[in-house]
This record gives C-alpha cells, structure tokens and sequence, in this order.
C-alpha cells in the first residue's frame, strides 16, 4: 500500500488529501490564508502565505500516518496569478490572481488583433489571463518589471519552493496567453511581440510527470523520505481528472466561488466567435472551458448581505419551476465567459408589488443556470455532444439548484462518489506519476464511481427552455444601458 498526496491551492485556502493506492481518501486538511484588495477590482496574496499553509496543512494531515508510503505529491491551482521572481529567486510583489481585473486596457489591447492571439496561442485575451497582467506591470510598475528574472502561476511557485525545480504544466500554462496550446510549448510569436525573456518561463511538462524530488530538508522535517513531486494541473484541469472527465466527449460543470463548464476532447478544437478557451487538458489531450465569475458567489451574497437567512425557505418555490417571473442576472464582478466584459454588473429584472423574496432567491438559482447553458450552447456549435455532465464543487450541496440546472441545460448530471473535485485529481495525477499503467488502471476502476443521478423532466425542460430565451435579450439591453 503506498500513499499520495493532492495539494489544492486554491483562491481563499490550501487544502492537502491523502490518497491510498486502492483508491480510499484516507484523510484532508484545510488551511486558509488572506486576500487582500488594495483598491477596487484589484485581487492579491502573499506568496509565502501559500508555503507557510501548505506546509503546515501536510504536518497535521502526516500527523500519525505512516509517512514512510507516502510515495508522490501533486498539485492543483488557482490558474492564472502573477508570480514574479528576481535574480535570488525572491518574490518581487503580491501575485496579482485570476479574478483581479484591473488588467482591462492592457486586455482590450491585445485583443484589437484577436487573429494574432487566436493563431498564435488557441485563445484571445482576458483580464484574468497571465499575459495582461504581466504587461500592466510593465507599464504601472516599471521598476518591478526591470527585477523579473522568474515569471511563476501559483501552483509551480508551490513547487518551486518543494522541489528547487521551475517547471509547469501543459494545462495552467494554457491560461497564460503565451503559450501555443495546439502545440502545448511557449508560443514564440507571442513571447517575441512582446519581449518576454523564454528563461524567465518555467521547463513545461505534462501533468503527470516529475518536476523534482521533495528537498530532502523539508522532507525531514515532515518525517518523509523520498518523495516524488508531480507537477500537476491548473483547478479545473485536475477538478476534471478527480470526477473521471478524461476522455473525448466527456463534460464537468464546476459550482465554486467559480462556475465552469469543461469539456474534453482528443483533438485541437479552436473557437474563434465567442469566449470560451481551448487549453490542454491534464490527460494529454485537449478541453474546452467556459469559465464564470459568479457562480457559488452570487448565492453566497444573496444569503449573507441581502437576505440574512439560508435558501431553506425557497423549497417552496419548487412549484414555480420554469414560470418564475422574476431574472436575475449572475455578473456581480463582470463576467468572463462568453462575455468576456468586466464592466458589466448583475441585476434583478421583472420585480413588482407582488414579487416575494423566495421568488428572488430562485432567480439567483436559475440565473446561474442560465448562463451554464449560454457556455454549454457554443461549446455544442464547436461539435462536442454534451448529453451528460459530472458536476462538483460547494453549490451540489444545493439540490433544488441541482434540479434547475438539470432542466436549464436539459442533461442528466451525474455526481460523483466523491465530492473532492480539485484536491483529489491532484492526488490521482501524484499516483499517475508513480505507478505503473496496469496499477492506475486499477485505480481508476475504484475512484469513479456515481453517488446520484438528477436526470431532466420534459415539461420543466420545455417551461426553462422559454424563460432561457427571454432571459438571453436581458444581457444585450442592459449592456447598451450601461455602456
């Protein structure tokens, strides 16, 4: 029996699992850290904080376990974030994050030439790409940029600091905008336009492979002894591989502080209309990935700003499924996928004397929904069949939300035996590293197993597909209001 050890870094906390190679989660610990925002829009942390958390979570998951089986650690992160080193390999600033947007000219710049990015990197710009944020450093803080001898993602400065090793992965570099996806290295048109040094860049490797050894010294210290350190996979890449989306076809819909939809599929599928991206996936073939801003966010800020209260009450709104009068749209930080606009707000559409707040709360729901189909809709006209979906994170809790979304998108979703997503991919990318091909295939076999299936009632999905359409003009109206 050996043991492996997924570590998610994720935006609000580090959270480590074990994995036992029969395929049990033989335990998991949560360490959180701070987030700051220094003025509006703007989203930053500490990367020592990461370290610190991370190391202290694997002293108290180790705690009384036989470290001498613990034979691989790996990683899932938060994709995205700007980590700059200089020449002693120090941190020059706080990491600028995924969901910080104050990168929005440098965005809007780079994408006066979306054929330029398309062709040379599979994607176009978003201010919570790498790319921007790197060239708004440049242009506000000059006397940073000139330090800049390492440009990291999160996940790798994580790996950096166990291993001594500058490596990424083929699926979190995908989200930096300079590397060339079709072709899964860094994108020499790109790196050349805008003079980006490629020794600054990370040796780029596939998710299941080694970047290094743990330093023999923080292993000592955590009673470990030789440990190999896979590189493993942005969140969402290795959420996909923790609920057995790994082959052509398959769909995973995400309900975190996020809202993703991620498809995979063997070939190299570019779409050149619409917001969604086209990244390597962490079983060496490729995904789509629509990816929201809100999703499990705009609940939790209806319950703990607005309402003061749970979503208990609205389980009696179930008879208003599909005839809810009130729209609620889900951009409360803008939105990036498909709209790719991150000046646009949210909003409450059709209130009147008689609307109740239960009415309300469904909306919340039922907008969250609808923009999964908005995302499930293009990704279809790129020819993926999305019949079915895994579905993870915090909101499957919710399952009045479950149902709706079943009905919105008119698919069976399926969720998993295990409700770890991220953490454990991260674990099952560490035993794909270190175990034979015949003894993962076993693996497999144990780890993706179906809880629960929520399929779609015809009627609901007849009523939803109505309200969808009506829903779909609000964007358009309130983008010409507010522009």
């Amino acid at each position: 029996m050996k043991y492996y050890i997924g570590i998610d870094l994720g935006t609000s906390s580090v959270k480590v699992l074990m994995l036992e190679s029969g395929g049990k989660v033989i335990g998991s610990v949560t360490k959180e850290y701070h987030l700051y925002f220094p003025q509006d829009g703007w989203s930053e942390q500490n990367p020592e904080d990461w370290y610190n958390q991370t190391v202290a979570a694997l002293t108290e998951l180790l705690d009384g376990k036989d470290c001498d089986k613990v034979a691989s650690i790996s990683f899932s992160g938060q994709m995205h974030g700007l980590v700059t080193l200089d020449d002693n390999n120090e941190v020059i600033r706080p990491a600028i994050l995924w969901n910080d947007s104050r990168s929005q000219q440098e965005t809007d710049m780079l994408n006066k030439d979306k054929d330029f990015l398309l062709d040379s990197t599979g994607n176009i710009a978003f201010a919570g790409f790498t790319l921007p944020k790197l060239l708004w450093l440049k242009k506000h803080e000059p006397e940073n940029y000139a330090k800049i001898k390492k440009v990291l993602l999160p996940k790798d400065y994580l790996s950096y600091r166990l291993t001594g090793n500058f490596c990424t992965d083929v699926s979190d570099a995908s989200g930096t905008l300079y590397f060339d996806v079709e072709n899964r290295c860094w994108s020499k048109p790109i790196l050349e336009k805008f003079n980006i040094d490629e020794n600054w860049l990370p040796r780029v490797l596939e998710s299941d492979e080694c970047a290094g050894n743990l330093k023999s010294e923080l292993a000592k210290s955590l009673g470990l002894a030789d440990v190999k350190v896979i590189i493993g996979a942005g969140d969402n890449a290795a959420a996909a591989i923790g609920t057995g989306t790994v082959k052509d076809g398959d769909c995973n819909i995400s309900l975190g502080t996020s809202g993703t939809v991620f498809t995979v599929s063997d070939e190299f599928r570019l779409d050149r209309e619409s917001a969604i991206h086209s990244f390597c996936s962490a079983g060496r073939n490729y995904h789509q990935m629509a990816c929201m801003l809100s999703a499990a966010t705009c609940c939790n800020w209806w319950v703990e700003k607005i309402l003061s209260d749970d979503y208990s009450s609205v389980e009696s709104q179930k008879e208003k499924l599909g005839e809810n009068k009130v729209f609620f749209l889900p951009y409360l930080m803008g939105e990036r996928s498909p709209l790719n606009d991150s000046e646009i707000r949210g909003m409450f559409y059709g209130l009147s004397l008689a609307t109740e707040k239960d009415e309300m709360s469904l909306a919340v729901l039922e907008g969250v929904a609808f923009a999964l189909r908005q995302n499930i809709e293009i990704i279809r006209n790129m020819g993926i069949d999305i019949t079915s979906s895994s579905i993870c994170g915090g909101g499957t809790k919710n399952k009045l939300w479950l149902k709706i979304i079943a009905n919105v998108l008119g698919i069976e979703l399926n969720i998993p035996q295990s409700g770890e997503g991220a953490s454990l991919g991260a674990a099952i990318l560490a035993a794909k590293g270190e175990m034979t091909s015949e003894a993962y295939a076993e693996l497999e076999k144990n780890i993706y197993r179906i809880k629960e299936k929520i399929a779609p009632e015809n009627e609901l999905v007849e009523k939803y597909d109505t309200r969808y359409n009506t829903w779909k003009k609000l964007y358009p109206a309130l983008k010409n209001i507010q522009s």
